[in-house]
């Protein structure tokens, strides 16, 4: 017999052994595992002090021969590779381990080249067996309990089996072309999302993970991308069979019968999340469905006002903000429900402190997001003022923590648009025009220094568009646009001058813009190409992008306190006479910006002029005090 097969490494079936290995199998775990030819357990010595008592009398005789004949030439620690490990001047190369010790190495060796080939194993034939294990364990649990429903000794059992049975499905999403397919027509699909009602949450907590793990983005591993399609079509085909068994109301069910105390628990809500996540990120629409036949947005608006912060409080803020992102129907089922009030009890937290952490500051950023998205329906920036919403981010601002930023930016939200009137009103009589010109002009203590805004910056835009629509929205002659205009007039005009060095920073940044595109236009000529109405479109993006929104926001304000005070007309005049422009220049830039606003979609029964119609008016005021 050949002694050398001994020592080869123990053939793992796919799925089996592997897997249900203990973190730290010991030396004789490791040799029962080995099999000889005949399938029966053989126990191998690394040395010769002892010998086995074999069951096969021919066998162990042979077997023991073989080691005496070879026992004077082992080196000490039985390793009989050693000499072969020689070179011929007998120097040592051997690694200066025991046979024992080796054939452990070499069992863990073969073991990691399994698994790193375990998605081949995944064929059909497999997938198959493994599904119907699953059916079977679910059955013979389901039997168990209807028969002995008080007796849990009777079915802890067949509870265990069923368990292992739904972790067995985890690995399925290394070849969803092949798994899916087969989960959703052997009815498997069914019976999982049947076990979302299971009486023991531990099995309810099992089948979230392998939800999770299934509708993961990176299902299938690494592929090219034929592969990644067909992967997408396979999930596209397996969510599809979830919502039709109702997956999605059977999970914000569970979310309720979950108890976070348990970290068992906190990890199933953290599936459940991160499963709506997958779905959602898959296919967006499905963020209607979602909020429309669920009761998740109750749910996500209740885990955020934890005191605490976790892991999970900071997933539902982020789930929070991706379903109202581009859904007018979320967003105003949100008003319904009072979130606008809510958000703002939440945010009013960082007050007088900054988030802890990193994992915090995201958690606050997700809410001041959601808050920005849920403003830009009307009826939300009604409940806003209600609220009182414009105070609490004058607050904000005033303390100069990291809630600033997001405070002007949910401002620009809330007072943009005919509908934002009252927001501005009430930010005015919440005497925010001192703060809001503080941070526009970067005038700030010490100890927040760090605060100061540069023109460039993106609370620079946002405060632009807080005077912006303010400009828009208050009426001519109130207490509150005169307060405005004020501010435009005190220390020296000083707030106009810096309007002057943003527009010209934006002009600059438009000129290197328009040369790059006129460099691509030539390059499309040079091709032989016609530049179409989606060329140009594209083309005008990438002007506001590169200073030209900065810029017709700047010379809209300009407009206007030129137009209502004859003292900074004048002002104007002079510094821009200096740079060889005029008021020809802001009206040019205003009549671009009148030919490629759209026409207001909202508030549409409002007695407010349009965007449209007041650029024409500052054009028409402008146009014959050009110099």
């Amino acid at each position: 017999m050949d002694i050398d097969s001994l020592f080869k490494a123990p053939k793992f079936a796919p799925g089996g052994n592997k897997r249900k290995m203990p973190a730290n199998p010991t030396p004789d775990m490791l040799k029962k595992m080995r099999l000889d030819e005949d399938g029966s357990a053989v126990s191998v010595k690394s040395t010769s002090s002892s010998t086995p008592e074999p069951k096969d009398k021919a066998r162990a005789a042979t077997v023991e021969d073989a080691m005496d004949e070879d026992d004077q030439d082992f080196a000490p620690g039985g390793d009989p590779d050693y000499f072969i490990e020689e070179d011929e001047d007998g120097r040592f190369y051997g690694g200066g381990l025991t046979s024992e010790q080796k054939d452990i190495l070499n069992i863990f060796d073969r073991a990691g080249e399994g698994a790193l080939a375990e998605s081949d194993e995944l064929s059909k034939p497999v997938i198959r067996r493994t599904l119907q294990a699953f059916e079977r364990a679910v059955s013979k649990n389901q039997d168990h309990r209807s028969k002995y429903p008080d007796d849990p000794s009777k079915f802890i059992e067949s509870e265990a089996d069923l368990d292992s049975a739904i972790k067995s499905l985890l690995p399925l999403a290394q070849a969803p072309a092949v798994a899916y397919p087969e989960l959703v027509q052997t009815g498997t699909v069914t019976l999982l999302v049947g076990l979302l009602s299971h009486e023991n949450m531990d099995i309810v907590i099992d089948v979230v993970e392998v939800f999770h793990e299934l509708t993961d983005e990176d299902v299938g591993g690494e592929t090219d991308d034929d592969e990644g399609e067909g992967n997408a079509d396979n999930l596209k085909v397996l969510i599809e069979a979830l919502l039709d068994n109702s997956m999605l109301d059977l999970l914000v069910g569970n979310l309720k019968r979950l108890n976070e105390k348990e970290e068992s628990d906190r990890q199933g809500i953290f599936h459940i999340l991160g499963f709506f996540e997958n779905i959602l990120g898959f296919d967006p629409i499905l963020a209607a469905e979602l909020v429309s036949k669920t009761d998740i947005l109750s749910w996500l608006l209740e885990r955020i006002q934890a005191k605490l912060h976790d892991e999970n409080r900071g997933y539902a803020a982020e789930l929070l903000s991706i379903l109202l992102q581009n859904n007018q129907a979320n967003r105003v089922e949100l008003g319904k429900k009072d979130g606008i009030e809510t958000m703002l009890k939440v945010v009013s937290q960082f007050r007088k402190r900054d988030p802890v952490n990193a994992d915090e500051l995201e958690f606050m950023e997700n809410v001041f997001d959601s808050l920005c998205s849920a403003l830009s329906e009307a009826s939300n920036k009604e409940f806003f003022v209600q609220a009182e919403g414009p105070d609490l981010m004058v607050i904000l601002m005033k303390e100069r923590l990291q809630a600033l930023s997001k405070s002007i930016k949910t401002l620009d939200y809330a007072m943009s648009g005919p509908s934002g009137t009252a927001s501005c009103q009430a930010f005015v009589d919440a005497l925010g025009l001192k703060t809001l010109f503080s941070a526009f002009m970067g005038k700030t203590t010490k100890r927040h220094k760090s605060a100061a805004l540069s023109p460039a910056s993106e609370d620079a835009s946002h405060i632009l568009g807080v005077i912006s629509s303010l400009f828009s929205n208050l009426a001519s002659d109130s207490p509150q646009r005169i307060r405005l205009l004020t501010k435009f007039v005190e220390n020296n005009y000083e707030k106009a001058d810096k309007l002057l060095d943003i527009r010209e920073n934006a002009h600059s940044r438009l000129r290197e813009t328009n040369l790059s595109i006129e460099t691509q236009k030539k390059e499309l000529i040079a091709d032989g190409e016609e530049l179409s109405a989606e060329d140009e479109d594209s083309f005008y993006l990438q002007r506001l992008d590169g200073g030209l929104f900065t810029l017709q926001t700047v010379d809209y304000i300009l407009a206007w306190i030129a137009m209502e005070d004859d003292g900074i007309c004048s002002h104007l005049l002079q510094m821009l006479g200096r740079k060889n422009q005029s008021l020809a220049d802001i009206v040019k830039t205003l009549r671009i910006y009148r030919d490629n606003v759209g026409d207001d979609a909202e508030d549409n029964s409002s007695d407010s002029p349009s965007q449209k119609m007041i650029l024409q008016g500052l054009i028409d005021a402008l146009e014959p005090s050009r110099s």
